[in-house]
């Protein structure tokens, strides 16, 4: 399908972060053109349908209810009969998807809508959540809601709004502390920088649109990780103090050489099948044993793995599997385990492969 599959964002962020406020500035940029915004809204009365200022056929907006539950089939009929105007030339040129979510809503049913629908996935990729975050409330809505934590968690992109209202330098800097420890992987951002536009919001995949060619590094977030002082290979796991914190982590897992595709795909049925649920999102690229000139890439939410792609070689000369996770409320112990066992890493008390195989739910406690 030419000019499939096109790029979807999501923005997201907790109820007063400022989303309609981005999206109005940047629907002003002429990089946005021929660009369907989907907009949600919780409740019956749509108000902040008003506040688009670009009211056209390019804003479909889904009033019925959260776009995470009573809507979701709606999503994915309204984002079907996109590729049907586009296929039927009714839409000239579609060269974006932008999905805004209610400030209530978990985005993981949202991913979840494109990368499990056969059809969809075949014309829509994700292209990355922004996540939006209020500086002057933000600190206690990450306390209160567990929602916001997860929004945070699964962001590419962190944008701070409102920090110019923040009268305490000390809190401006504890709330983006705080943020880069729940998500070590994602860029921060401040809404009000000049170059907080489309080009550093968007194009979030795995393909870098400056240099035409995949950027695995920028993909998994390891720059963004990198600055933020996490040097080991292993997890960024931190003691904050603050309970909803605590329940949503990322985890880093790297192996150095290649490993059985047979390996790997157990690994990822047994995770999925266990703690399905608490696996809020998954990023990887990985060296099979079958073919170790390709990496393998894979990309998955809660159940759901999208359709894994080959790439034709190693883009930045770095080889070997390295998977970044994000959970909620997942073991810390039964992961890195599980991921042991499956690559043949000594570990205390780590089951070797073929104990898995025959009792794979061995080690699936937690």
């Amino acid at each position: 399908m030419s000019g499939f599959p096109i790029p979807v964002s999501v923005l997201t962020g907790f109820l007063g972060a400022g989303k309609t406020t981005l999206l109005n500035r940047l629907l002003k940029d002429p990089a946005l053109a021929d660009t369907a915004v989907i907009i949600n809204e919780f409740g019956e009365v749509a108000i902040d349908h008003l506040l688009v200022e670009q009211a056209s056929d390019g804003i479909i907006q889904l009033s019925d209810g959260c776009l995470c539950c009573t809507v979701r089939g709606e999503l994915v009929d309204t984002l079907a009969d996109l590729v049907d105007r586009v296929q039927t030339g009714r839409i000239a040129r579609l060269a974006r998807v932008i999905v805004e979510t209610t400030g209530l809503a978990d985005p993981a049913p949202v991913l979840q809508s494109i990368m499990a629908h056969p059809v969809l996935v075949q014309a829509f990729r994700l292209d990355g959540v922004i996540t939006l975050v209020d500086a002057v409330n933000g600190g206690a809505t990450l306390d209160a809601h567990v929602e916001a934590v997860k929004q945070v968690g699964v962001g590419d992109r962190i944008v701070l709004s409102k920090a110019d209202l923040v009268t305490d330098d000390n809190d401006l800097d504890a709330l983006r502390t705080r943020l880069r420890q729940i998500n070590p992987g994602a860029e921060l951002l401040d809404a009000a920088d000049t170059g907080t536009g489309v080009a550093a919001l968007f194009d979030c995949g795995l393909y870098n649109p400056a240099t035409k060619s995949a950027d695995v590094r920028r993909w998994l977030g390891e720059e963004a990780a990198h600055d933020h002082h996490h040097h080991d290979s292993h997890d960024h796991v931190h003691d904050h103090g603050h309970r909803h914190d605590q329940r949503v982590r990322s985890y880093s897992l790297v192996h150095d050489g290649p490993v059985p595709f047979s390996a790997i795909e157990m690994f990822f049925d047994l995770l999925r099948s266990t703690h399905g649920e608490r696996l809020l999102r998954m990023k990887g690229v990985i060296e099979l044993q079958e073919d170790p000139s390709r990496p393998l890439v894979v990309h998955g939410v809660q159940k759901i793995l999208h359709p894994p792609v080959r790439l034709p070689s190693w883009p930045d000369g770095q080889r070997g599997t390295r998977l970044v996770l994000i959970t909620l409320d997942m073991p810390e112990d039964y992961i890195r385990r599980l991921f042991a066992a499956l690559t043949n890493r000594p570990s205390i008390d780590t089951p070797d492969r073929a104990a898995l195989q025959d009792n794979p739910l061995a080690i699936a406690g937690g």
